[in-house]
């Protein structure tokens, strides 16, 4: 057998196996929940469906997986969770009983618990696979469930379908992640491909050197102010940002940047989320969806930073920075050992906080430090509180803590950051619990990698008058992000609808490094839409996944997916095909 054809055997092999696994995890989705596009809202719901795949979950399995900050969890959460636990075999169980022979006799004093500790190893296993064939002959059986789409996942034969392919050159090298999207277990595109409308686009070759929108001298003049924050990465794949009120007192010309902050002091070595993708839409009116109008967005680009320049006129705006969760999404979390220490006692027995602790704290007060002074303000210090714990801290307890800790101009600085820490785990007696639900609330993981969050900068330069930039809010999924990101793609896209479904449309955004679609159902019911992206290469899609389905309610837009390059020194080609599921 030649190598390519060994290798198109493993591949199909391999696209088997994950067509299997789909199909059990589907099964035992279905038997819970009457759709895969419903969420699993609690640890009892967990459980039950994680025993209908064939797993017997401990009470720390379903703690690691639902833990206090977790609302909801997806289909495809549950898929990555299946994947992560084995399903408990017989001689693991006897394994554990075993420890309760204690003179290795094969006998636990009595023969006829022996007996009973036998059928229950026996009973539990097959009950578990009983449950999984169950499940499996209850889809067979169902030809409307079979075709139900689960998560960002289905498998049906599309018969309305539109197809998108474009191919775009080599950009700007960058750092990237090596990740790719996820195989599909789903039928290959060029079945779905019978039915569809093909549309092929080449992008223009993009300029190579960095784009100086603005960077001249002249803007050294103009007034400037800056503003930090964090995305933050939720249990359930959301994004949550601080957004921002920028105030301009007249009309003038203003030059807008957003970038990731590189806190790593090695110029050799930038922080890793370096190349998370970021942009700010503004938005003008009310915080309402039917008051808040798209005014601009940064889609130009120099080096990490996101840039646009133009007019604004006088008057206050809302500023929401947004990402596409192509490059910032949860990662299948290594098991450790052990966790790194964070606090220990000095020779003479005093508590004291580690020093790998320390520069953890020291980039988390450089990143609520939201204006870059050195030290916090109650406001900024409440935001960090609002991502901690949920609280605020009030006029009382802050004037206690200038009491007790290092501050300046009625602001805590970095060393009484420090003390305010070491207080909170001396009165626990140096227990770290608490202090880890902080850390990974701001994105840390267990070896202190922040790999969940991606600090950035927004800067604003302003030709005439000085601007402000005020912090005013902490959101996941704002109504107004999603109406100004929907309308920045359909205003400036290629549309196209779905073969014999007029009232269905799809719009393809192409901007400078991102791909990003909009699906807009006129009709007066729900649609499902089944989305391939098997045929792109070097591409990595917000969802997650080359294969999934996106539900649209009746007479509504939805966001489908951003597609951006997995590696930006090499050439990347999207090619989509968008397709109707039939009801049933």
């Amino acid at each position: 057998m030649s190598l390519q054809a060994s290798s198109q055997s493993v591949g199909m092999q391999k696209c088997t196996d994950e067509e299997t696994f789909y199909m059990h995890c589907r099964a035992a989705y279905l038997t819970v929940f009457r759709s895969s596009l419903a969420s699993i809202t609690s640890k009892h719901q967990l459980c039950r469906v994680l025993q209908q795949a064939g797993r017997n979950p401990s009470q720390a399995t379903l703690n690691k997986h639902w833990t206090p900050r977790t609302t909801k969890l997806n289909f495809d959460d549950f898929c990555e969770i299946v994947k992560s636990e084995r399903p408990t075999e017989a001689h693991e169980l006897m394994r554990a009983f075993r420890k309760m022979d204690i003179n290795g006799d094969g006998y636990i004093s009595h023969s006829e618990l022996h007996k009973v500790l036998t059928s229950f190893c026996r009973l539990l296993v097959s009950t578990a696979e009983q449950c999984q064939i169950a499940a499996l002959e209850r889809l067979e059986a169902d030809a409307k469930l079979k075709r139900q789409n689960f998560g960002n996942e289905l498998d049906s034969s599309p018969k309305s379908s539109a197809s998108t392919a474009v191919t775009v050159p080599k950009t700007e090298p960058d750092t990237t992640l090596k990740k790719d999207s996820r195989s599909s277990s789903r039928p290959s595109s060029a079945r779905s491909r019978r039915s569809s409308l093909s549309n092929a686009i080449t992008m223009a070759a993009s300029n190579t050197k960095n784009i100086k929108l603005a960077e001249h001298t002249s803007i050294q003049d103009w007034h400037h102010t800056c503003m930090k924050g964090s995305f933050f990465l939720e249990e359930d794949g959301g994004i949550t940002s601080l957004q921002y009120h920028l105030t301009v007192p007249q009309t003038a010309t203003v030059y807008l940047t957003i970038s990731p902050l590189n806190l790593s002091q090695r110029l050799e070595k930038p922080s890793s989320w370096m190349s998370v993708d970021t942009a700010v839409f503004v938005v003008s009116g009310k915080a309402t969806k039917e008051d808040s109008t798209l005014v601009c967005f940064t889609e130009s680009r120099d080096k990490e930073k996101c840039c646009w320049k133009g007019e604004l006129s006088a008057g206050t705006y809302c500023l929401l920075p947004f990402t596409t969760g192509c490059r910032l999404r949860r990662r299948t979390r290594k098991s450790v050992s052990k966790a790194v220490t964070l606090v220990n006692r000095t020779d003479t027995g005093e508590l004291d906080l580690t020093r790998d602790f320390r520069g953890a704290l020291s980039d988390i007060f450089e990143v609520i430090d939201l204006d870059g002074n050195g030290l916090l303000s109650l406001e900024e210090y409440n935001f960090f509180e609002l991502r901690t714990s949920g609280e605020k801290c009030d006029e009382d307890a802050w004037a206690v803590c200038k009491e007790n800790f290092d501050t300046r101009k009625n602001q805590l600085s970095r060393q009484g950051f420090m003390e305010l820490n070491l207080m909170e785990a001396s009165e626990r007696e140096g227990d770290p619990t608490d202090l880890w639900v902080t850390l990974e609330a701001m994105g840390y993981n267990r070896d202190l990698e922040m790999v969940e969050a991606c600090p950035f900068l927004i800067d604003v330069y302003c030709e005439e008058g000085q601007c402000t930039l005020q912090p005013v809010s902490l959101e996941s999924g704002h109504r107004i992000l999603n109406t100004a990101l929907q309308r920045s793609i359909t205003a400036r896209s290629e549309v196209k609808t779905l073969r014999g479904q007029e009232n269905v449309l799809v719009y393809t955004y192409r901007g400078e490094h991102r791909i990003s679609t909009v699906i807009a159902n006129k009709t007066s019911q729900k649609v499902t839409v089944h989305v391939n992206n098997e045929q792109s290469k070097n591409c990595s899609s917000s969802r997650g996944m080359s294969v999934f389905a996106v539900e649209v309610p009746a007479r509504t837009k939805m966001v489908c997916q951003h597609v951006l390059p997995i590696n930006e020194r090499q050439e990347w080609t999207y090619s989509c095909v968008e397709s109707i599921i039939p009801c049933q």
